[in-house]
């Protein structure tokens, strides 16, 4: 990305990261069966992850944010391409690079490890399901994701989120309204328990 585009270059880092923004309200709609932690507690006497975290929602989250990204994969990289011409090809890699049902996957798994992590954390603050922590609850997933897609995704996210400072500055900005909007969408849909 060479900064002529600034406006495509923010839509491009917010479909690379589709997968990993849905991949948590799939994982709202498929959870709530089996706990992760077994309802097991820590030495603190909280539970481990608590009742929200299911290994339903991670799986149901986890391939529906595989489908997502295969429906882009699919039917999207041309409008893509329509939105700033020639961006959809890095060093003759395609848009999703080498392995895109990887990058998926790290993507929505990412997304699911972080909240999940987020959750062990808020436990050990003695915070109950649900209760609000602002910058936990924003970023959690999103950093996830990118780090393991850092660590584990041969260089694609190099290509895309790294290669200059507006697709990151996006993501700073865009994560949370996106996060909200359908987190409140959830809310009034009555799948989530809380707005947030």
């Amino acid at each position: 990305m060479d900064g002529e585009y600034p406006l495509a270059q923010a839509f491009i880092v917010l479909w690379i990261m589709i997968p990993a923004y849905l991949a948590n309200t799939i994982a709202v709609v498929t959870g709530g069966r089996f706990p992760i932690d077994q309802g097991k507690k820590l030495g603190d006497g909280n539970r481990i992850l608590g009742d929200g975290k299911t290994w339903s929602g991670l799986l149901g989250g986890t391939i529906g944010g595989i489908i997502v990204g295969y429906v882009q994969l699919n039917f999207g990289t041309s409008f893509v391409d329509n939105i700033e011409p020639g961006i959809a090809g890095t060093n003759n890699e395609t848009f999703w690079g080498d392995t895109p049902f990887l990058i998926f996957f790290l993507l929505a798994f990412g997304a699911l490890f972080g909240d999940l992590t987020a959750s062990f954390f808020k436990r050990r603050l003695n915070l109950n399901r649900g209760d609000k922590y602002t910058l936990l609850d924003m970023y959690d997933f999103i950093i996830m994701s990118l780090l393991l897609s850092f660590i584990l995704g041969g260089g694609w996210l190099q290509t895309w989120i790294f290669d200059g400072t507006v697709p990151l500055f996006t993501l700073l900005i865009a994560t949370p309204i996106l996060h909200r909007g359908v987190n409140i969408i959830g809310y009034k849909l009555g799948v989530k328990n809380e707005p947030w």
